[in-house]
């Protein structure tokens, strides 16, 4: 199995791994339609699908394969990532109460020719890892869509178990 490891020791918290890769976590996203943002159940924290949306209310939008290229969606797809954490911080009061990513699910704004939707999700991937090590490897679906909500490039959803 091939997994991606943190290139930070495992003493660091998940938010001094934010700070050195220059990263603030914004307000929560707000739920746009009739949902909330997260459900716990138990010791599971269910996340509804985040998009990329800058702290401004920027979204990123278009086609990826199309008008979007593989790089900028990894990019859309790590900031959607940032998104999630805000949600998991709001949702535990503390990032460090994480005990494991369990699962990601990711869709793709895609061409319909488009086939790397493995490299475009993996922008939240990476970022899961660098942010939690080990605790961040998890299960993931990465696959495409004729449109997403807005027209953004990528929405994730997530599932995380915490103590």
């Amino acid at each position: 199995m091939n997994q991606v490891t943190s290139s930070l020791p495992p003493a660091v918290t998940p938010y001094q791994r934010l700070a050195a890769r220059g990263i603030t976590l914004p307000a929560s996203p707000a739920p746009v339609a009739n949902f909330v943002s997260h459900v716990i159940v138990g010791n599971l924290l269910f996340l509804s699908g985040q998009g990329p949306v800058e702290a401004g209310g920027v979204k990123h939008t278009g086609k990826v394969g199309h008008d979007v290229s593989v790089g900028d969606a990894y990019r859309h797809a790590q900031l959607t990532g940032v998104n999630l954490l805000a949600v998991i911080h709001e949702a535990l009061g503390d990032l460090g109460r994480l005990t494991r990513v369990v699962k990601l699910f990711g869709m793709v704004n895609a061409a319909s020719d488009f086939h790397a939707h493995p490299q475009v999700i993996n922008g939240c991937s990476d970022l899961m890892v660098d942010v939690f090590g080990g605790t961040g490897v998890h299960a993931r679906s990465a696959v495409g869509f004729a449109s997403l909500p807005d027209q953004i490039t990528v929405e994730i959803e997530a599932i995380i178990a915490f103590e």
